[in-house]
């Protein structure tokens, strides 16, 4: 082993320990493997950046938002309704119907936003059909997942196999090649659910019909709301008048302010409490007790503040529901939320909304709410004005939507372009199937025909874009070449060939299927395909085989993420919403994987010769 490969893997298993610790996140890793790399002379610091202008990168970041125009017309609730409409009162149609709806339209954007999207769909489905969340939420991640089978665009790992085989000269990957090995593995997935199904939920009580969507009174109750509400009024004289709300320093004090009612000559203005708003005499306060031990009579008298009557039986200014309401949202293994404080958080000043009230699981956090830390997959109750809570489903990527009260009638901000989102999809689609155009310029047609209809606007598309993933991506490009230059991706093809000896090819495919599976435990799928890919192409070459089934055989399996609640963000993101444990994941998903495994080494040498 030369001085320059220990340096590469040195900072190749530094980084992987980083992903596995999550300190720092993943995309601040992968920013400093690109400073790091050029230090070993290995590579120059323009090889270390040249993932900026990818062609794969610009197509992954046009993808997101061409999904983001899907979601914002409608089309998956749409979706959502039809397939409630055709199944009926049948669960079993209802799964078959929900895996091929979510593998159906994963296959044209990522995964991720497809489960963020359907979380709220399956979840009224089961408001209105009494089926129990936990018999479908798994079903929907892994639809999901194998929804990266099924086409070339559907997930990155597969646009990473496809640029390392256009990087070392040969032909990519077409936009349905590894269709052939996805479908079958999708039908076997709803023949299992159909079965596995039966041991989830077996915890949960009562009778399924039950099942309602909540409402704004049901989170009052479950959260402890109940007195931790104050409308008071500016007294003449009070120091608050002509102070901006960002100076006010209510938050230090364990006090939130939602929102102020401002007297006019025929009614009330509600008004955000925007930061630069001014407060004028007369204005009403809205405001959430969240502080522990807080004394209301002093924090009155220091900020010459009346207590005001609120109308008895009423709870949490619902009778104020036509201005302001709550959701619940969950916070994704990814967010940039997660290890930061309530009070660090500020989601105020990125989505106008505040936080009032945290779930872990099943467990309420009871107050100081201000300095609880966010973990992955913590459930926030949020409040604000409805178009802020509408806008959350749609301009926010570190928070997926988990459950619109029935206050509310969810209504899509562009529903009456979801014709022209669709219009556009099928463009795009027909363009990358033909060829016409590369895949790149296609989705930027399709970009620009959203925004042209109105599917999109310039502020949802930039959001839209996961820069995280980007950045990860581009920052794990550089040891492809830097492992290829040192050697080190030969060393890793011989010493699996010496592993297996004179076994064969299809037991040189199962171990690399084996290998790319567990290194997906530890780092994103992504990065695993990064490492991975060029290590098969470089196994075919030893085995003097063609590239192709290699290639295909790293994709597959960095979508057969399966077997743990963090083995991808999919997974994670219905833990809450399907109550599970890491042990239903472990229970359901490893015998799964083993199948896929199976399928793929059969499948793979009889589609794409060796």
């Amino acid at each position: 082993m030369t001085l320059d490969l220990a340096l590469v893997l040195g900072l190749l298993l530094s980084v992987i320990v980083m992903f596995v610790m999550n300190v720092p996140r993943m995309d601040a890793a992968a920013l400093i493997m690109i400073v790091a790399l050029p230090f070993t002379g290995v590579i120059t610091m323009n090889e270390a950046i040249a993932g900026f202008a990818d062609p794969t990168i610009v197509l992954i970041a046009a993808l997101f938002v061409i999904g983001e125009g899907l979601v914002r017309t409608g089309v998956a609730r749409r979706l959502g309704d039809w397939m409630y409409a055709r199944a009926g009162d049948s669960e079993t149609k209802l799964l078959v119907l929900l895996m091929l709806a979510v593998a159906g339209l994963g296959s044209l954007m990522s995964s991720t936003a497809v489960v963020a999207i359907f979380i709220p769909v399956v979840l009224r489905i089961c408001q209105q059909s009494g089926t129990p969340p936990s018999r479908l939420m798994m079903p929907l991640s892994f639809a999901a997942l194998i929804s990266g089978m099924l086409t070339l665009v559907a997930t990155a790992p597969n646009l990473v196999v496809h640029g390392e085989l256009l990087r070392q000269g040969f032909t990519g990957f077409g936009f349905f090649s590894i269709a052939p090995f996805g479908l079958p593995v999708l039908v076997l997935a709803i023949l299992y659910m159909l079965v596995a199904r039966r041991f989830l939920g077996r915890g949960e009580a009562g009778d399924a019909r039950t099942i309602r969507r909540p409402t704004v009174r049901d989170w009052i109750e479950q959260y402890g709301l109940d007195a931790r509400d104050h409308r008071v009024g500016l007294a003449p004289g009070s120091p608050l008048i002509g102070q901006r709300i960002e100076t006010l320093g209510l938050r230090d004090r364990g006090v939130k302010l939602l929102a102020v009612e401002r007297p006019r000559r025929f009614g009330i203005d509600m008004l955000r409490a925007a930061p630069e708003r001014m407060l004028q005499e007369g204005d009403i306060l809205l405001i959430d007790v969240v502080g522990e031990d807080v004394d209301m009579d002093a924090v009155r008298a220091e900020f010459g503040l009346e207590q005001l009557p609120l109308d008895p039986g009423i709870g949490f200014f619902t009778d104020r529901v036509h201005a302001i309401g709550m959701v619940e949202v969950v916070v994704p293994a990814d967010s940039w939320l997660v290890g930061q404080t309530v009070r660090q958080a500020k989601l105020r000043d990125e989505t106008s909304l505040v936080a009032i009230g945290m779930r872990r699981g099943r467990k309420v956090i009871a107050a100081p709410l201000l300095e609880e830390t966010i973990q992955a997959g913590d459930t926030l109750l949020l409040v604000g004005f409805w178009d802020d809570l509408r806008r959350i489903q749609s301009v926010r990527n570190d928070l997926v939507l988990l459950n619109m009260p029935a206050d509310l009638d969810d209504v899509a901000p562009a529903a009456d372009r979801a014709v022209h989102a669709l219009g556009s999809l099928v463009l795009v689609v027909v363009l990358m199937v033909t060829g016409v155009v590369p895949n790149v310029q296609a989705a930027l047609i399709g970009c620009l025909l959203m925004g042209l209809f109105g599917c999109v606007d310039m502020t949802s598309a930039y959001r839209a874009i996961s820069w995280k993933s980007l950045v990860l991506i581009v920052g794990m490009l550089p040891f492809s070449l830097a492992l290829q230059r040192t050697g080190g991706v030969d060393l890793a093809s011989e010493a699996l060939v010496a592993l297996v000896g004179d076994a064969g090819p299809r037991v040189v495919l199962g171990l690399l299927f084996a290998v790319t599976a567990a290194l997906g435990l530890f780092i994103s799928n992504t990065a695993t395909a990064v490492l991975m890919a060029p290590v098969a192409l470089a196994l075919a070459e030893e085995l003097g085989a063609s590239p192709y089934p290699f290639a295909m055989i790293v994709a597959l399996a960095a979508s057969t993420a399966f077997m743990t609640p963090i083995s991808s963000p999919v997974n994670t993101l219905v833990v809450g919403p399907g109550n599970y444990t890491f042990g239903d994941f472990v229970r359901i998903g490893v015998p799964f994987s083993l199948v896929v495994l199976v399928v793929s080494v059969l499948l793979v040498p009889l589609i794409l010769p060796l």
